[in-house]
């Protein structure tokens, strides 16, 4: 029992581990696939990580735990969709744990009433014989300030009456406070005709749909007009409503009153064959209440819009949805009784679509990375055969082989090389190399005295078992098959730009006639790493123009080659302190006549540091080294 919780648990963690820190709603599943619960979260990863990976007080959450067999997610692009999306699902499924939402903690909307003269207001109960609703608003602020703006602007009658014309030409009505402070146009006593507050309105039902671009333009250039004619403070009055247009954000993609009942499907094939994702969405009265993904197994000829074919009725029956429209990416020679196919351009449907999308492309992402944890020989490969394709190289790069050199003025100058294997760090193949030949701070030469020594050996070996003496290329290296071909990099990675580059090939391409391939990270102004050079030996041109090789900055391939670069930075830079420590060292204890290794080495492990053996009185020196070198100290050091 012990054995099979911990089992349980295992899995459920490597759900989370694969989760993206997107915001978005969770779903807990019991053994029978039950939803248990529903959650929303600003970072998925975040939120369910923390049910399992740090001790939970609450009675509750413990029982709910231990009630989870699975995991499923839905990736929405706001923390505003991620609580309508977690208000759709309880209500809907009304998990055994969460607390239900009534109806009065449902989101509100803006109605806008069928009336002679329409009233403008919000409400959470949808009538919709009785206006037209735009919404809801998971944040109560921005719907207020919406409705602030539109009075303002517009100044919609606030009075609850039925006006109607016949009484208006009777002179029935009085006007109220709102029309003698001007937040009303006086509607009710004929000061407003029933055409122009039509027009108003129509304009407040075009800003709750999102169309603001005309009105933006319109006020722009009033405020413009009134700056010109000196009237500053109606250009400030026009600036505000402007920037309050402009940051007014329109209702929530994921719920819509307009749409009633559609499916959603996408679909994202795997390149080379392999399986494919098919994501289904359904909305019901404005709201998703479904989202799920799945996969399917893929022929090499299928396309996506053939996997739709078969992946649609399978998924509409199993959860008995009767939508008579059927949103999908692109046209289907193919039809369903009863329903019908469309692909949205823009409007709410193009954002279910775009959403559809996005939760295809975040499962096929987390299932790489699981499939790549539980294996990680084929991340390693992928991530190889990545750089492979971008370079154009003849064969995976095994190995990787990055130098850098580190000196101050010239002074205790080194270099140092690291090796990655398989994109990781091989510690053991680390090299150091102190540089001889070379005087002065010359990096360029001080790179080819490093190359010279790491590769020429090993190229001198190679043409003896080859029988040859011109150049020697990869292919023969490794077909040779000895011990010293498992020395030879894929690849040669420089530190720096294209003097670096050009330098190192004139050693390995001109002089030992190695066809390895180069490649360089260059920093930018800043100092930071923008881009990757690459050359490859055509023939002996050691000085060709490196290409450019495009690599976003956020892809795993850069952080293994920056890591790369920072590796054998350090490493270079750890070396030259440690050099630089000794030569220190031994000017200060070295140098004096009497003292030799074995005391020096006595001393500094019993005080730490010269400073503190001069600070050190005589009798603490003489009981570590005698009274005589004692002496000798002290009157050297006085």
């Amino acid at each position: 029992m012990k054995e099979d919780n911990e089992a349980r648990l295992a899995r459920l963690k490597n759900i989370v581990l694969n989760m993206p820190e997107k915001p978005g709603s969770y779903q807990y599943y019991d053994a029978d696939g039950t939803i248990i619960y529903v959650g929303k979260a600003k970072n998925l990863k975040r939120r369910v990580s923390s049910y399992f990976h740090k001790e939970v007080d609450r009675f509750k959450t413990k029982v709910l735990v231990s009630k989870i067999m699975d995991i499923t997610y839905t990736v929405v692009n706001t923390e505003e969709d991620a609580l309508l999306l977690e208000n759709a699902l309880i209500k809907k499924y009304s998990p055994r744990y969460n607390i239900l939402l009534k109806d009065g903690k449902t989101y509100p909307s803006i109605c806008i009433t069928n009336e002679y003269f329409p009233r403008i207001f919000p409400t959470r109960q949808i009538n919709r014989n009785a206006g037209t609703y735009f919404g809801p608003y998971a944040h109560i602020g921005s719907m207020h300030a919406v409705l602030d703006f539109i009075k303002k602007l517009y100044h919609p009658r606030t009075c609850r009456g039925n006006i109607r014309p016949e009484e208006i030409e009777r002179g029935k009505y009085k006007p109220c406070l709102e029309y003698h402070i001007k937040n009303c146009g006086g509607c009710c006593i004929g000061k407003q005709s029933i055409e122009d507050y039509q027009a108003n309105m129509q304009a407040a039902r075009e800003i709750l749909k999102g169309n603001t671009r005309q009105l933006l333009r319109m006020i722009w250039d009033d405020m413009q007009r009134a700056a010109e004619e000196l009237r500053f403070e109606d250009a400030q009055v026009l600036k505000e409503k402007y920037f309050l247009v402009e940051q007014f954000c329109a209702k929530s993609e994921v719920v819509s009153h307009t749409i009633t009942d559609v499916d959603v499907f996408t679909c994202l094939p795997e390149e080379n064959g392999g399986n494919a994702y098919v994501n289904y969405i359904h909305v019901k009265n404005g709201q998703i209440n479904q989202s799920f993904t799945f996969e399917y197994k893929r022929r090499l000829s299928e396309t996506a819009e053939e996997i739709l074919v078969d992946a649609i009725p399978e998924i509409r029956e199993r959860f008995q949805s009767s939508a008579k429209e059927i949103i999908v990416e692109k046209p289907l020679e193919w039809n369903i009784p009863g329903a019908e196919f469309f692909v949205p351009q823009r409007g709410d449907k193009a954002h279910l679509l775009e959403l559809s999308r996005m939760n295809c492309r975040q499962y096929k992402l987390d299932k790489l990375k699981q499939s790549e944890k539980l294996n990680p020989e084929q991340h390693a490969t992928r991530l190889m055969q990545e750089l492979r394709d971008k370079l154009g190289l003849p064969s995976l790069p095994m190995r990787i082989e990055a130098f850098d050199n580190s000196n101050i003025s010239g002074s205790d100058a080194v270099s140092s090389c690291v090796v990655f294997k398989k994109m990781k760090p091989s510690k053991k193949d680390y090299r150091k190399y102190n540089i001889k030949t070379v005087e002065g701070p010359d990096d360029y030469a001080s790179m080819q005295e490093t190359v010279r020594r790491r590769y020429g050996k090993t190229a001198d070996e190679l043409r003896s078992v080859l029988g040859i003496s011109g150049r020697v290329s990869l292919q023969q290296a490794k077909g040779a098959e000895t011990a010293i071909t498992a020395t030879l990099p894929d690849l040669i990675v420089c530190d720096g730009g294209i003097g670096q580059m050009h330098c190192v090939a004139e050693v390995v391409w001109g002089e030992l006639q190695l066809d390895i391939p180069i490649a360089g990270l260059a920093k930018d102004d800043k100092h930071r790493t923008n881009e990757l050079l690459f050359l490859h030996d055509t023939g002996g041109d050691v000085h060709q123009r490196p290409v450019t090789v495009q690599l976003k900055t956020d892809s795993e391939l850069f952080h293994v080659l920056t890591r790369l670069q920072d590796e054998v930075h350090r490493f270079a830079i750890t070396f030259h302190r440690d050099k630089r420590s000794k030569t220190a060292l031994a000017s200060e204890l070295d140098n004096i006549k009497g003292i030799g290794p074995k005391t020096a080495a006595a001393l500094l492990k019993a005080f730490k540091s010269v400073k503190r053996i001069k600070e050190a009185d005589y009798q603490s020196i003489a009981n570590i080294i005698g009274p005589a070198k004692a002496k000798i100290l002290k009157e050297t050091w006085t």
